[in-house]
């Protein structure tokens, strides 16, 4: 796992760097749970309530980051870069960073049984927080989410 040197915020973080190829997505959720395992959010409570609400915190990240790297191979020219790092107290923030400048939008409810159109509002519904942020080349879709 490569370090970040540093985010916009000032934490420390771990940044993956993408340049195209197949099977994107199922690398940046392997980085993720790497990420995640080094911060301990893998490590499963005692209390069984807790624990699978932690499981379900796990799964929802990796969720996530599959919709916002999908998003930006379908609308962006693929991700560039992915990072992971810590947004305060048991918070942890998922960048994924790709070429285009446009802000991603959450699309109108569509048919719940079509598929597509259904990425953004996954991460609006299950995230503390999301968003863009400009970026030199580009821009940087996030999101941040609780540890349960």
């Amino acid at each position: 796992m490569e370090q970040l040197s540093g985010s916009a915020d000032g934490s420390q973080g771990d940044r993956l760097e993408l340049a195209g190829g197949s099977g994107v997505v199922g690398r940046c959720r392997d980085f993720v749970y790497a990420s995640l395992a080094a911060r301990g959010w893998l490590e499963i409570p005692e209390d069984a309530r807790r624990g699978e609400e932690q499981r379900a915190v796990v799964e929802d990240v990796l969720l996530m980051t599959s919709e916002l790297v999908t998003n930006a191979c379908l609308h962006a020219g693929g991700p560039r870069e992915l990072a992971v790092h810590d947004a305060g107290r048991d918070r942890l923030r998922v960048e994924v960073v790709d070429a285009s400048p446009q802000k991603p939008e959450v699309r109108p409810p569509a048919q719940p049984a079509r598929p597509g159109g259904h990425g953004l509002r996954v991460v609006e519904r299950l995230s503390s927080r999301w968003g863009s942020e400009p970026r030199a080349d580009g821009k940087a879709v996030w999101f941040e989410i609780e540890r349960a």
